[in-house]
This record gives structure tokens, C-alpha cells and sequence, in this order.
């Protein structure tokens, strides 16, 4: 089973986790590639481009102009699971995980990225920010990431084998795995709070859940998809009435 995860805009190097080891991002060539032609932009170009504010842009150019591919773990380098601080990082809350909890992260969970591709949990990673839906002409022939990423993450989906995916990433990420390619059976998970006499997604929550969920099976090393029924983090409860044979609901 592989879990899939989004990334976060927000990254913080405060984050501790109860393990040294680390690992390098498979696509660390593509993502040295991307991070060369972003190292030619401006301040302003980043801003522009990211649509960011001017204090982000600028922390970015910065980033990129420390770049470097051979970069040892040290500094500003981190483990990958030690780094974004979004919503769902803070469900996945990988601070309190034991070594081996992590381990088991390690060979389960997937993050998806716009700069590196694919990135497991402790692959080391450089601080930047390049959301996969950025309107980036990245080269002639490649108009925007999904078509600079192609096939690769698919492909590297599919020769790890797992019968099962969960995807608990975004619709902006899922997408560039080409979804319809991978010969894994896919479950997503999908988050609902009951408001106004209905049940409806409230992203902010669901986020969260995405990551609480990542931790349940990291937690419980689920192997067999039925035990992620059993998910209750925050109240959370599965409701097989909303549900389809893909798209698992889980209510509050």
C-alpha cells in the first residue's frame, strides 16, 4: 500500500523528527534542471509567476540562488517530512512518530511535488516553493509541469507495485500521476463535516484529515485497504452510505 500526500506552501526548519537517516529524491536530476532555469529569475519574475507577495518572492530568490544538486544533509536541508508545515503536515504530525513509525512512513507514504517529482519522507530536501499548477513555460516543448513530469511519476508509482493507493493528495497533484495509468486499485479518502443539514467538504479540515489519515496507516502499518474503514482520528467516522467502491467518505 502507498499512501499519497501533497506538499505544503509552508516550509519550517524547526521541525524535529526521532530519526538521522535520510535518503536522496529519485528525480534530484529533473529537479536540479527546474531549479537552474528558476535561479535565472528575478525577484519580480517569481512574484509574477507564483503570484506571490513581494516578501515571498524575494525569500524564494533567495532559496534558489543556494541551489545546489550535490547538497549534503546540513543547514537549511532536511528530511522532506521535517519540512512542509501545512494543514496536512500537522495531522501527519511527524514529530511524534517513533524511528520505526517513521520507517514504516518511509516505505508507505509518497509526496508529490512540483520541483522533485515524488519525495518519500526522509529523502533530504531543499527549501523552495513550485506548486505543480504554476503557468510555467518551462521549456518549448513542455508548456507547464504536468507536461514536464509526463509519464515519470506513473511509472515510478507503478514499479514499486503496491496493489493499493490511497490518495489523500490534492486534485492539483493526483493529476500528474496520470491516475488512469497506474495499475494500483486507487481509494480516496474524502473529509465531510455536517453543516447547515448536509454534509460537506471544509478544506481547512479535510486537509488536516488527509494527514491524520497518512498517520493512521503509517501508525497501524495497514496493509489491507478495509482496516482504513476503522479511521475515527477527530470524530471522523466512515459512512458507507456516501461512499462508492473509490471514493471512501468519512463524516463528522
Amino acid at each position: 500500500m502507498k499512501v499519497l500526500l501533497s506538499p505544503a506552501k509552508s516550509i519550517s526548519p524547526n521541525i524535529k523528527v526521532k530519526t538521522d537517516l535520510y535518503t536522496r529524491p529519485i528525480f534530484i536530476n529533473e529537479a536540479d534542471f527546474l531549479m537552474k532555469k528558476l535561479k535565472r529569475f528575478s525577484p519580480k519574475k517569481i512574484r509574477d509567476l507564483m503570484n506571490v507577495s513581494d516578501d515571498i518572492a524575494q525569500l524564494n530568490f533567495e532559496r534558489f540562488q543556494k541551489w545546489d544538486e550535490n547538497f549534503e544533509f546540513a543547514g537549511e536541508v532536511q528530511q522532506t517530512i521535517a519540512s512542509f508545515n501545512g494543514e496536512a503536515y500537522r495531522g501527519f504530525d511527524s514529530s511524534s512518530l517513533t524511528e520505526k513509525e517513521l520507517q514504516i512512513a518511509q516505505d508507505k507514504v509518497r509526496i508529490l511535488s512540483g520541483l522533485y517529482g515524488i519525495l518519500k519522507p526522509l529523502d533530504i530536501l531543499f527549501p523552495y516553493r513550485l506548486e505543480m499548477g504554476t503557468k510555467w513555460e518551462v521549456t518549448a516543448t513542455k508548456k507547464n509541469l504536468y507536461q514536464f513530469w509526463g509519464d515519470k511519476l506513473c511509472q515510478a508509482l507503478n514499479q514499486e507495485e503496491s496493489e493499493v493507493i490511497v490518495n489523500v493528495a490534492s486534485n492539483e497533484y493526483f493529476k500528474a500521476v496520470h491516475p488512469k495509468k497506474l495499475k494500483a486499485k486507487i481509494i480516496t479518502p474524502i473529509f465531510k463535516e455536517f453543516k447547515d443539514g448536509q454534509y460537506k467538504v471544509v478544506m481547512v479540515f479535510a486537509k488536516k484529515a488527509r494527514g491524520s489519515m497518512a498517520r493512521f496507516i503509517v501508525q497501524n502499518n495497514v496493509s489491507d485497504p478495509e482496516e482504513i474503514k476503522l479511521f475515527n482520528t477527530g470524530g471522523y467516522q466512515f459512512d458507507a452510505n456516501l461512499s462508492s467502491e473509490k471514493d471512501w467518505v468519512f463524516t463528522r
